[in-house]
C-alpha cells in the first residue's frame, strides 16, 4: 500500500510559525511570497506522488547493475525516464542562483520540496542531493571560471555531482586519505590516482557527464588533513575524451537500492584544484554539513510517509474490543486498533517527534537564506552560528528519531508491518543508513562538543540561549503560554547543568567526552524540540481551527511523554564514562 498525501497544510503553518515573511521581505526572495510557495509546494507535491513514489518499489526490487567490462552502472529505465521529468520541472534548481539559471528562490524552498522527494523516494532524491550540495562547494569555494563553467550545466541537471572522499583505509580519518594529485605540465591541470569508496551515484546513466569534488594529497602536502587538497574531476573533459576515474564496482546494501554505491578508481585522471592548496577540508565541510542537513531531513521524511501508512492500516484494521465501553463498535464485531491506548502512544510517540523535527529543519532552512541574503551583516553572522551550532544535532538526533519512528510505525501495524504490501520495511532499511554515512553520529556528537560548543570562545551556544531567553521573556506575560514555557526553560536549565559537569570532567578526563557525548547530543536535541514546540504553540493559540487545536494536544504529548527522556539521559551521562571503560578487553 503506497499511502503519501504531501503534508503541505503542515508546511503553511511551520512557515507562518517561523516567520517565513521576514525572508520574502528580502528583495532577492521577493518573488517567493508565502502564497506563492505554497502554490508551488502543492504542485511539486503532485510531482512526487504521480511520478516518484510509484517508482519507489520498483527501484527497492530492480536495483542497480555494474558492467565491470566497460564499467556502466545503469539505473531502471523507468529511473531515467523520471529523472528527465525532474529536471524538465526544474526542481533540481528552483532554489539556485539566477546569474547560473536558477530559479532563485530561498534555500528553505529547495528544503521543502526535498522532504517530498526524501519520503516518495529516497533512492532517487539522493542523485540530486549530491548535486545541490557540490553547487554549493563551488559557489562558497570555486573560482570565476569554475563557476561559470560547472554551476550553469549541474543547476539544470545537464551534469550530476559526487563527493569522493572516503578510501579504503581512511573513513572518518581523512588525514590518511592516499589519493595523490601530481601537477601537469599545463600547469592547469592535476593528474590524479588513487581509490574512492561508497561514493553515491559515483557512476549512472541519468546524465552523461558527472563532476566528482575529490580529495587528494599535493607531493608537497603536509601530513594529515592540513595536506588535503580539493579537485574537481569530470567524467567528461572539455574535449568530449573519457577521464580516467571508472567504477570499480558496486556495493550490494541493506537499503536504497536504487542509489548506486560505487567504488572509483582514478588512474591519472585529470582534475583541477578548487581553492588553495592544502586546504581541501574548508571546501569538504560546505558540501558535507550541506549533506548532513539533508541527511537528517530523511528521518523527518521517511517518518512521514510511515506515520501516514500506519495511521491508515490503523483506522482500518479492527481487532479486540475498546478498553472503553462508551468507545465500542456495537455495528461490529471487533474495534479498529486505534482505540488501543498503546496504539496511539506508539503514533503519538512518531506525530509528536517528527512535527517538531520538521520544524527544526525548516528554522534552520531559513536561517540558510538569511545567512545567505539578509542586508544585515549582523544577522548573517548570528544565522550563520546557530545553523552551526544545530547541523550536527540535525543529522543525528533526527536520524535515530526518524529510525526509531518508522519502527513504531511498523508495530502499529503488527505482522502487516514487517510485509512488503504496506512498504513500511523498505523505508525502515532505506533511512538505517542515514545514522552512518556523512560522518557516523558519534561524530557529529563530537563535533558538537568538542568543537561547536567551545567555538568562538561559546559565541555559537550563547547566541542560541540568548534567542531562547527572548522567547520565554518576550511571551511569559501570555497566560496561554504558559504550561508550555515552563518545560522548555526548565529543559534548558538541565542542559546547562549537565554541560557544565560534562566540561568540568572533560578537563581532567579526555575520555569523559568519548563516553557521554552522544547522549549529551540527544539531551541537547530534546531541549531544542522543546523550543521548537514552543514556536508552533505560539502560531497555534492566535488561530480558532481544529488544526491549531490538534497542535496543542500534540505539544503537551511531547512535553509530558517525549521529553522526560531528558532527565534519564542526563543520569545516564553523570555515569561518566567508568561503567563502560573499565572492562578489559577479553571481558569484553
Amino acid at each position: 500500500m503506497k499511502i503519501y498525501n504531501p503534508p503541505i497544510k503542515e508546511f503553511k503553518f511551520i512557515l507562518e510559525a517561523i516567520g517565513y515573511d521576514e525572508l520574502s521581505s528580502i528583495s532577492k526572495y521577493s518573488g517567493y511570497d508565502l502564497p506563492t510557495v505554497i502554490e508551488l509546494l502543492s504542485e511539486a507535491g503532485k510531482f512526487c506522488v504521480n511520478e516518484l513514489l510509484p517508482l519507489n518499489r520498483l527501484g527497492d526490487e530492480k536495483g542497480v547493475t555494474f558492467d565491470p567490462k566497460t564499467h556502466d552502472v545503469k539505473l531502471p529505465e523507468e529511473f531515467v525516464a523520471l529523472y528527465q521529468k525532474y529536471v524538465e520541472n526544474g526542481f533540481g534548481g528552483l532554489s539556485q542562483p539566477e546569474e547560473f539559471g536558477g530559479g532563485g528562490a530561498p534555500h528553505l524552498l529547495g528544503l521543502l520540496i526535498g522532504e517530498m522527494v526524501l519520503a516518495t523516494n529516497k533512492s532517487f532524491s539522493m542523485g540530486p542531493g549530491l548535486t545541490k550540495d557540490l553547487i554549493l562547494a563551488i559557489r562558497m569555494n570555486g573560482s570565476d571560471e569554475q563557476k561559470t563553467t560547472y554551476l550553469p550545466p549541474l543547476i539544470s541537471g545537464e551534469v550530476s555531482g559526487t563527493m569522493c572522499l572516503t578510501e579504503p583505509q581512511a573513513g572518518t580519518d581523512l588525514g590518511l586519505v592516499s589519493t595523490k594529485a601530481v601537477p601537469n605540465q599545463d600547469g592547469k591541470s592535476y593528474s590524479l590516482t588513487g581509490t574512492k569508496i561508497w561514493i553515491t551515484f559515483g557512476e549512472h546513466n541519468f546524465t552523461e557527464n558527472i563532476l566528482h569534488l575529490v580529495l587528494a594529497k599535493l607531493p608537497d602536502a603536509p601530513p594529515g588533513i592540513k595536506g588535503i587538497s580539493a579537485f574537481l574531476v569530470p567524467k567528461v573533459l572539455a574535449n568530449g575524451d573519457r577521464n580516467k576515474i571508472f567504477c570499480g564496482g558496486i556495493e550490494h546494501k541493506l537499503g536504497i537500492n536504487a542509489s548506486p554505491t560505487c567504488v572509483m578508481n582514478l588512474e591519472g585522471a585529470e582534475g583541477y584544484l578548487m581553492g588553495e592548496p592544502h586546504k581541501g577540508m574548508r571546501t569538504m565541510f560546505v558540501m558535507m554539513n550541506s549533506a548532513r542537513l539533508g541527511v537528517g531531513q530523511e528521518g523527518v521524511g521517511l517518518t512521514e510517509i510511515a506515520y501516514q501508512t500506519a495511521l491508515a492500516f490503523s483506522k482500518d484494521r479492527k481487532q479486540s474490543r475498546s478498553l472503553n465501553p462508551e468507545k465500542v463498535d456495537k455495528s461490529s464485531s471487533a474495534d479498529n486498533i486505534l482505540v488501543h491506548p498503546d496504539v496511539r502512544r506508539m503514533l503519538l510517540n512518531i506525530k509528536s517527534t517528527n512535527e517538531a523535527m520538521r520544524c527544526l529543519v525548516f528554522y534552520t532552512g531559513k536561517l540558510i537564506s538569511v545567512s545567505h541574503s539578509h542586508p544585515d551583516e549582523s544577522r548573517r553572522e548570528d544565522a550563520e552560528d546557530i545553523i552551526s551550532l544545530l547541523t550536527p544535532v540535525i543529522k543525528s538526533y533526527l536520524t535515530e528519531r526518524g529510525f526509531l519512528n518508522i519502527s513504531e510505525a511498523m508495530q502499529v501495524c503488527g505482522g502487516a508491518g514487517y510485509t512488503t504490501e504496506w512498504n513500511i520495511e523498505q523505508y525502515l532499511r532505506d533511512e538505517r543508513i542515514a545514522m552512518i554515512y556523512e560522518g557516523t553520529n558519534h561524530i557529529q556528537a563530537l563535533d558538537l562538543v568538542g568543537r561547536k560548543l567551545p567555538m568562538h570562545g561559546g559565541r555559537l551556544v550563547q547566541k542560541f540561549q540568548k534567542e531562547i531567553e527572548t522567547f520565554l521573556k518576550e511571551n511569559a506575560a501570555n497566560p496561554d503560554m504558559g504550561e508550555f514555557l515552563g518545560p522548555i526553560k526548565e529543559s534548558f536549565e538541565k542542559l546547562q547543568d549537565v554541560t557544565m559537569w560534562m566540561m568540568k570532567n572533560a578537563m581532567s578526563d579526555p575520555e569523559v567526552v568519548g563516553a557521554v557525548s552522544s547522549n549529551y547530543l540527544n539531551a541537547f536535541a530534546l531541549a531544542t524540540l522543546s523550543y521548537m514546540w514552543g514556536i508552533q504553540v505560539k502560531h497555534a493559540l492566535g488561530q480558532d481551527s481544529k488544526e491549531a487545536k490538534a497542535k496543542l494536544k500534540t505539544a503537551r504529548y511531547f512535553n509530558g511523554n517525549i521529553l522526560p527522556e531528558i532527565d534519564s539521559i542526563i543520569s545516564i551521562i553523570k555515569k561518566g564514562k567508568s561503567n563502560m571503560m573499565d572492562f578489559d578487553p577479553e571481558e569484553l
